[in-house]
């Protein structure tokens, strides 16, 4: 594995470093962890735009399959991550999907090891901040086509790439993406008194949560910001246990949100409380060519709603749509359920070529 990681400077501010237990170090030495689980050939650099932001990226080709004479010949099929995820976390499906062609991943940027520069407060203007890095990203690679892949966040700015950049993109593949729907209007007085209603604490601490920074309790809790990580989401530990016995996929998790905030004020400023988007996808995916395919995932057991699905298809009257919903998975379907999330995935790419 090369490793272009050279000069990294360590986040934070003064004494926070000492206080909070995490350093872009950490969070490096973590990642290498579970990156020497990878089976084929890796290469991991940073990519550096004309902004002078980096982007952590991942190229992952088979160490068995013949390695053509000239180009590559097959579409790579590029991952992109959700909010406050990293590479890290494709470690069950690089290799699998790596068999036909190359897959690569990145670090969106102002998340995991990539630049953590500032964003902007508005909606529209963050999402092109994000959306303009990939495209950035992309032609300092020289990528003509790519096979598009986007989990949650990443689904909505890789639908967002697509409508902007329609010609680099094969197939999008939208992983439970997040940001589609309208956010439900209110229910009028009187209308549904039956229903219950959030009781007064709960809007009064939703209000307060909306003031911050979405990840902010994480740095707040210093020391014990590792804990609270893995009580609040054991579930990350338990999906990779077969690969890692110890707190190896917290620790990952911890450390790519507890460094300075970037691009999780980009996504506060796309999003309004509990999680809608203030620019709704729905309101656009009919931009997308009617060429473009498209393929939605879902995890039957998601918060995510696989209706939309059939929503975008829709939008979409004269276009390949297809939704796939994946039994036994929630929101994570990649490592939830891996060997039919990799199938589904493999299938999809061998379409394209």
């Amino acid at each position: 594995m090369h490793d272009g990681a050279d000069k990294e400077s360590e986040s934070g501010w003064g004494w926070w470093p000492s206080w909070r237990p995490t350093s872009m170090s950490l969070l490096k030495s973590t990642e290498a962890k579970i990156l020497a689980r990878i089976q084929n050939d890796l290469w991991a650099r940073f990519v550096t735009l004309p902004t002078q932001d980096r982007i952590w990226t991942l190229t992952v080709t088979s160490r068995n399959s013949l390695k053509p004479a000239g180009p590559v010949s097959k579409t790579p099929l590029v991952m992109v991550h959700g909010f406050g995820g990293g590479v890290g976390l494709w470690i069950r499906n690089l290799d699998p999907l790596c068999r036909s062609r190359p897959v690569m991943a990145f670090d969106l940027l102002g998340f995991g090891r990539s630049s953590r520069p500032p964003f902007p407060l508005d909606a529209a203007q963050a999402e092109e901040k994000s959306v303009g890095s990939i495209e950035h990203w992309r032609r300092a690679l020289g990528l003509e086509r790519m096979i598009l892949l986007g989990h949650s966040l990443g689904g909505y700015l890789a639908t967002s790439y697509a409508i902007q950049y329609p010609e680099r993109v094969c197939h999008l593949i939208l992983v439970d993406p997040w940001g589609f729907p309208e956010r439900p209007q209110p229910v009028v007085a009187g209308a549904d008194d039956k229903k219950p209603k959030l009781p007064r604490w709960v809007k009064a601490v939703l209000s307060v949560v909306t003031l911050f920074n979405p990840l902010a309790v994480i740095r707040a809790a210093g020391p014990w910001g590792p804990g609270l990580v893995q009580k609040f989401r054991p579930d990350f530990k338990r999906k990779f246990e077969d690969l890692f016995d110890d707190d190896t996929m917290t620790q990952y998790i911890y450390h790519c949100n507890a460094q300075r905030p970037s691009g999780e004020v980009g996504f506060r400023a796309m999003s309004e409380s509990l999680g809608w988007a203030r620019r709704p996808m729905l309101q656009r995916v009919h931009l997308l060519p009617p060429e473009l395919p498209v393929t939605l995932l879902y995890g039957a057991r998601s918060w995510m709603d696989s209706s939309t699905g059939s929503r975008v298809a829709q939008l979409r009257p004269r276009s390949h749509t297809y939704t796939v919903v994946i039994e036994g998975a929630s929101h994570h379907i990649y490592a939830d359920q891996p060997d039919e999330f990799n199938r589904v995935v493999r299938n999809i790419c061998d379409s394209v070529d």
